[in-house]
């Protein structure tokens, strides 16, 4: 059924954001707000009663070695998508060092369990095709936060079609039931691992959506161009000290 949805997301972010091939200030990017807004609070009502409970309890059953492995084991899968993406950014150095991590990590690593890769000097990477439309040109479009999902821009949503069938959970399990139960494992995993972030903004009682905002539409900024995004263009305008009478 996830699968029917994407594209029908995927228009819907198309007919709504891509008509601004523009990268879009923080303020300009939420023309969408009153929906974002009541979205935003959906989801966080589904999370305070479904997700956040099932979180503290899979952090608390399971020891951190446990969980340390689980999101590795993710990790690796993921490596997929970003290996696809090397490629289509023409990335080809990175593509071969994520490659060698696959690798290593699905053999050495017990598929992906333990991240040995990383200790042979071989990062971890962040690639997707939200990133890569990205450097093709097209502009992130409005920001949306989308149910469930949670934030993410016109661009992005486009870009979730290419990461959710290049995964390989969506393409190498014959059973719809465990590709959901690995999805559902992932999320919780997730979703445990931003406990302790969440606990440090409730104390410095940060509004939760403006933050949210900026800070996604900061860090895939950063992502699309490596850690160095354009400088905005600020126009200033100055009167003359001595105007012509």
């Amino acid at each position: 059924m996830f699968r029917r949805c994407l594209p029908t997301i995927a228009a819907l972010a198309l007919l709504v954001g891509c008509a601004s091939t523009q990268e879009l200030s923080d303020d300009d990017a939420d023309p969408l707000e009153s929906y974002n807004r009541a979205m935003f609070a959906f989801n966080d009502a589904v999370d305070k009663a479904v997700f956040k409970p099932v979180a503290k309890v899979y952090r608390r059953v399971l020891p951190e070695p446990v969980t340390t492995s689980i999101g590795n084991f993710f990790s690796n899968l993921n490596d997929v998508v970003v290996l696809v993406n090397d490629l289509l950014q023409f990335k080809l150095h990175q593509a071969a060092m994520d490659s060698s991590r696959i690798v290593f990590n699905t053999t050495f690593g017990v598929v992906g369990l333990f991240d040995v890769a990383s200790r042979m000097e071989l990062p971890k990477h962040n690639e997707d095709f939200g990133q890569t439309l990205g450097v093709w040109g097209i502009g992130e479009g409005y920001y949306l936060v989308l149910p469930l999902l949670g934030p993410s821009t016109a661009r992005d949503t486009v870009g979730l079609i290419g990461n959710f069938f290049t995964n390989p959970i969506t393409w190498a399990t014959d059973s719809d039931a465990v590709a959901w139960g690995l999805w559902g494992l992932d999320l919780v995993n997730r979703r445990s691992g931003l406990l302790r972030i969440e606990r440090a903004l409730a104390e410095d009682q940060i509004e939760p959506y403006s933050f949210q905002r900026s800070a996604y539409l900061q860090l895939r900024r950063n992502l699309v161009y490596d850690g160095n995004p354009p400088k905005p263009d600020f126009k200033l305008e100055v009167e003359p000290d001595n105007p012509v009478q």
